[in-house]
């Protein structure tokens, strides 16, 4: 058997990356990740993935001082009115002078203390919801980023046994064709195969690049050199119960966040509502009286009159704005339904079509390339025939990557979307 399908069919890495890649897509070669990335890191699981987002990602942090700043607001809001001293002085004469001190209080009336403190806890809890829902969702960004990389990086290796695969094709092409044994366009058409290949190697390696700077992001790094993703990437995610994936909709995290939006702006309402009871001023001072030698005690209270603002628009605006929020709850209720609905068919048909793809497309995609290089190299068949079996199978392949892909996508937006891994689910299987 000549060399070049001794290469192919020999059993080992070279060949399983091409006649038996489903099983193999659990392995990533580390010169592939060099190849992209001259400096890589050690081995990266998913679980090291997650965990460096979680310590470095400039988005959760941010959105951690975000909930440490709602702290203050909620000191403040329970903070009292500071007093008022004031100094009065009648006539510059000292002998007629008549100087008044006097300290003064605010009395808030109507609640407005309590609700101030009562939105400002709600905000604090908008702020926890808010960095729990960014927590799930960033767990799922770096799964989908992960498996990404790990796929990329397959792709590329894929990519590369065809391109050279191609190569050995048409260097024996050529050799035939000299020979005589072939038309020179068969030549032709193989050195185009080739070209193609060698293409197919570019973009795989772009794509590599590009998944490695999406990932990096993800982890708070500035480089892309993010190591060798390592795990399972034949590995499908698993297909909850489409019951559990209701039920956790109907609670998700933006739905929750959309009902605590409302009970905040309810709590602003009432704020507004307490406005509307002027606040009580009270005062206790001391009166001197140079001319008659006298003091006196100074006793006062103050109240404004609500005849003409009584914080009608405020009142007005903060009521439209709790209906504002409920119509909002409303629509993410049915959004998550939607978004749930559609997520869980995608992860299905995804499923369906990878398991479909390794359980009978690509077992016979390999056999009929097997089948087309033994004809070729015993005389039977040209290398159109070669050429269109290679080109099935490496079709075949990539689709089956790309379905193990949208897979995992579909798996990490539904986890972003329900704020748990499908995997704790308990009616999730593979």
């Amino acid at each position: 058997m000549h060399p070049m399908f001794q290469h192919v069919l020999v059993p080992g890495l070279a060949t399983a990356l091409l006649l038996q890649a489903a099983p193999v897509l659990a392995q990533t070669p580390a010169v592939l990740a060099g190849a992209v990335c001259p400096a890589v890191n050690p081995s990266l699981t998913l679980a090291d993935a997650q965990r460096l987002a979680h310590d470095n990602n400039p988005t959760l942090s941010a959105a951690r001082h975000e909930l440490a700043a709602t702290d203050g607001a909620l000191q403040q809001a329970g903070a009292w009115p500071n007093p008022t001293f004031s100094m009065e002085l009648e006539d510059t004469k000292k002998a007629t002078r008549t100087t008044t001190y006097t300290l003064s209080q605010t009395l808030e009336l109507g609640g407005k203390r309590g609700a101030r403190v009562a939105a400002a806890r709600l905000g604090q809890d908008a702020a926890r919801s808010q960095l729990v829902a960014r927590e799930a969702g960033l767990r799922a960004d770096v799964a989908q980023a992960w498996f990404e990389v790990l796929h990329s990086r397959q792709r590329l290796a894929l990519a590369l046994q065809s391109a050279d695969l191609a190569e050995r094709m048409s260097d024996t092409t050529g050799r035939r064709v000299q020979a005589g044994k072939l038309s020179p366009v068969e030549q032709t058409r193989s050195r185009v195969a080739a070209s193609s290949a060698r293409l197919e190697v570019n973009q795989a390696e772009s794509d590599a690049r590009i998944s490695g700077h999406k990932l990096a992001t993800l982890l708070g790094r500035t480089s892309p050199c993010v190591g060798e993703a390592q795990g399972d990437g034949a590995v499908l995610p698993p297909l909850p119960q489409i019951a559990d994936v209701v039920r956790l909709a109907a609670a998700a995290p933006s739905v929750r966040l959309a009902g605590i939006e409302v009970d905040r702006n309810k709590a602003l309402a009432d704020i507004e509502s307490s406005k509307r009871i002027p606040d009580l001023t009270v005062s206790l001072g001391n009166k001197r009286d140079e001319e008659a030698a006298r003091n006196m005690t100074v006793i006062g209270v103050s109240l404004p009159l609500p005849l003409f603002d009584r914080n009608q628009g405020n009142l007005l605006e903060a009521l439209r704005r709790t209906d504002r929020a409920r119509d909002e709850l409303v629509a993410a209720e049915l959004q998550a339904q939607s978004t749930a609905a559609e997520g869980y068919e995608t992860l299905r048909n995804a499923r369906a079509e990878a398991q479909a793809l390794q359980q009978d497309v690509l077992p016979a995609a390999q056999q009929a390339y097997a089948a087309a290089a033994r004809g070729f190299e015993l005389g039977k068949f040209g290398f159109t025939e070669v050429l269109d079996a290679q080109r099935t199978l490496f079709q075949t392949q990539t689709q089956y990557l790309r379905a193990l892909s949208a897979a995992h996508r579909a798996a990490a937006s539904l986890e972003a979307l329900l704020g748990t891994e499908l995997a704790r689910l308990p009616g999730a299987g593979q």
